[in-house]
């Protein structure tokens, strides 16, 4: 159906019908209580505890709802219902995802185009504009759209700030550049233009008293015409442009509009370090703390890494602890699983007491920033039996039939140290808001990037809700979704608001699985909205191709994972060559540093970490490396090798990559046939190369390279490409 401009009339009714759709949280809207307010709680807490955040946001479901759901500009056109409504069609519009129901992503301060199918009956001409403002803002920005080809209309506007936006389109029929054109075909082709003349005077004339400022200038033309009578009078582009602002739009017809997320860099682009505070000592008897953390800072830095991640730092509780490599009998100095979070010293808003204090929380955080490094936090919902909130809210669990507490399981596997709240309790509204206030309560003492365990677990309208409501204070907040699940449901995931996502390929290994996967997360329209992380292990995950232990492997990991994704990760261990697993056919660590404290030599014997520091130095030199969606495999003739390219976002800085994925050597032929790189209007084919290992330089012949890639040596070459 073709977008209609918005009468006045109809427009209570048009957003009510949007609402519907405008936010997954609605399905449960009616069963909400109404909110209590903050200082109803009681904030009495241990030392290691802070109050929570001042003047929480207070909003349900359906508030939000309101708040984001599309609608017209104020000075939308206001009149009655008729044909003159339906002037236009605006159709095919792009970017988008699922028809507008959820934002698309892009970085603060890159351009970003819009595409949209326009037209409309006769051959009248037509004026385009495309507009967009900050959500709940008054004011909207506008710039013109040109016409593209075939109906193809094309506009680009560069957002320079943080935070939700929505993008329309407007368009409606120039009658003065409609005029205009006529009188200069006839004119060309020697017909009497006088009476054409004066209907462009009395046009020009109607439009002086909406001109304002420009009356003046217009006003002169009227007088020299009158004066002169001669057509340039009327004709000028001058007078077309000042026509252009002023005049008239009885047709203008608006789209919906369209939302999207304006995130800073670091949205997309990171290397990432976990690492557990607890193992940061020389003592397995000795609890690593902050300071122990703030130590390491340099070399970690050194390293080349951005982001650096803890699993929870919250007290542990005692009730079912587990012991070494999950053992259901924990000896009495054993730490237990930082995952199951609480005990007396406190909950979520709380610091393990043996890793330090708040304060000194604070000195890591801005210890990290002179460093280059941003502290990350995992967020995870699951509860000790000893946590406050048993105690003080029974309501929000569930209990078996017998009246013991429901603890969580995924058999075989079952985690009797932990319990989860129930998400759909009937005192749901108390829960959700507070575990919102513990994202606002880190956020508030400057953490800005969350890692978020197994979101896929916990409905799907609360990660709406609550990622909208950190977002709406902290703008720059990054979300990380740890969701090895199915893949519709890791994309909706990214749809309701995560900012990453993890992906399955800790577990590719082929050349075509690689093409295969990398080609469906740059494609339209998962680009639009997933933003990959690439983590080579975890915690929990050691692939099976890791636990032989070859530096090959790791060193080929590591450089696909930091070379196909513009943000990747490893946990702590991996670039000491760690693989032993917990038993055959188990993707699990033995010793698993999520039940014990593990020291380490950092600078063990056979560790790759100048291969990652140099790999990261690359990355950090080569906008190409810093995004996803640019890429484009191509042929190389070894079904153990994969080659691509990749191009910045601005189109100014292309990397040529071949990884070896077999043991080797091999000897390939890396082809660029045709294939262009460069800025819009001025692509050229690939001439030449430098190796950005060795800073070799060759030229491109015949389409193409010979490479020789020995794996055991260096399984990966990357070449900054010239045209």
């Amino acid at each position: 159906m073709p977008s209609t401009a918005l009468p006045s009339a109809q427009k209570s009714k048009i957003t009510a019908s949007r609402l519907r759709d405008a936010n997954l949280a609605l399905a449960i809207t009616t069963s909400f209580l109404p909110i209590p307010d903050s200082d109803d709680v009681d904030t009495k807490k241990p030392a290691t505890r802070v109050p929570r955040p001042k003047k929480p946001i207070r909003t349900t479901p359906a508030t939000i709802a309101q708040e984001s759901a599309p609608h017209p500009a104020a000075d939308a056109p206001s009149y009655g219902p008729g044909l003159a409504s339906r002037t236009f069609f605006i159709e095919a519009i792009d970017p988008r995802v699922d028809g507008g129901r959820f934002p698309f992503k892009r970085i603060v301060g890159e351009p970003i185009e819009v595409m949209a199918d326009i037209f409309r009956d006769g051959h009248e001409v037509t004026a385009v504009a495309l507009r967009w403002r900050r959500e709940g803002a008054a004011a909207w920005q506008s710039v013109p759209m040109a016409f593209y080809d075939n109906d193809r209309w094309r506009g680009v506007f560069t957002p320079q700030e943080l935070g939700r936006h929505e993008y329309a389109i407007e368009a409606w029929t120039s009658v003065f550049a409609t005029w205009r054109r006529g009188c200069l075909v006839k004119q060309k082709a020697g017909v009497a233009i006088e009476v054409d003349l004066l209907e462009g005077r009395a046009l020009v004339a109607e439009a002086i008293a909406r001109a304002g400022g420009r009356a003046g200038a217009m006003q002169a033309v009227l007088e020299a015409f009158d004066h002169s009578r001669a057509p340039e009078s009327l004709l000028q582009e001058e007078l077309a442009v000042l026509m252009a602002e002023v005049e008239a739009r009885p047709d203008l017809t608006w789209s919906d509009s369209f939302p999207f997320y304006v995130q800073r860099p670091r949205a997309r682009t990171g290397a990432w370090y976990e690492l557990f505070p607890r193992s940061q000592t020389n003592d397995a008897n000795r609890h690593g703390t902050f300071n122990d953390v703030i130590a390491r800072l340099p070399e970690i830095a050194e390293q080349g890494y951005d982001v650096l991640y803890f699993p929870p730092i919250h007290p542990i509780g005692r009730a079912n602890r587990k012991g070494k490599n999950n053992s259901l009998n924990a000896g009495p100095d054993e730490p237990g699983s930082p995952y199951a979070i609480g005990s007396e010293e406190g909950g979520h808003d709380a610091i393990h007491p043996q890793l330090g204090t708040l304060d000194d929380f604070h000195r890591l955080i801005e210890a990290a920033k002179g460093h280059g490094l941003e502290i990350a936090l995992d967020f995870a919902t699951q509860c000790s039996p000893d946590h406050p909130w048993l105690r003080d809210h029974p309501q929000w669990f569930k209990r078996r039939a017998d009246g013991s507490m429901r603890y969580a399981e995924n058999p075989p596997k079952k985690y009797e140290d932990i319990v989860n709240p129930d998400f759909y309790c009937a005192d749901r509204v108390a829960l959700w808001n507070a575990l919102r206030d513990v994202f606002l309560f880190w956020a508030e003492h400057g953490v800005r990037i969350f890692r978020v365990d197994n979101p896929h677990t916990k409905p799907f309208p609360f990660w709406e809700w609550v990622i909208r409501e950190v977002q709406t204070r902290y703008p720059d907040t990054v979300f990380l979704s740890e969701a090895f699940t199915r893949p519709k449901v890791m994309k909706a995931l990214a749809k309701l608001g995560f900012t990453q996502s993890y992906t399955y390929f800790t577990w590719r290994t082929g050349k075509t699985e690689f093409e295969d996967y990398l080609n469906e997360l740059a494609r339209y329209p998962e680009r639009e909205y997933f933003q990959p992380n690439f983590f080579v292990n975890t915690p929990d995950i050691l692939p099976f191709h890791l636990q032989g232990g070859e530096r090959r492997i790791f060193k080929t990991r590591v450089a696909l994972a930091a070379t196909l994704s513009s943000s990747y990760g490893i946990y702590s261990g991996f670039e000491l060559l760690e693989h032993l697993p917990l038993g055959p056919g188990k993707e699990e660590y033995l010793d698993s540093e999520k039940y014990e404290i593990r020291p380490r030599d950092w600078n063990a014997p056979g560790n790759i970490k100048d291969y990652i520091t140099q790999l990261n130095q690359i990355r950090r030199e080569n906008a190409a490396l810093q995004q996803t969606s640019n890429l484009r495999f191509v042929m190389v003739d070894s079904p153990e090798v994969t080659g691509f390219i990749k191009e910045s976002v601005a189109r100014d800085n292309a990397v040529a990559v071949a990884i070896a994925l077999g043991g080797g050597p091999y000897e390939v032929w890396f082809h660029f046939g045709d294939l262009q790189i460069g800025p819009e209007g001025a692509r050229r084919t690939v001439r030449g190369v430098e190796n950005l290992l060795t800073g070799e330089r060759r030229m491109v012949e015949w389409g193409g390279l010979r490479l020789f890639i020995d794996p055991e040596k260096e399984p990966a070459i990357l070449f900054r490409c010239f045209t």
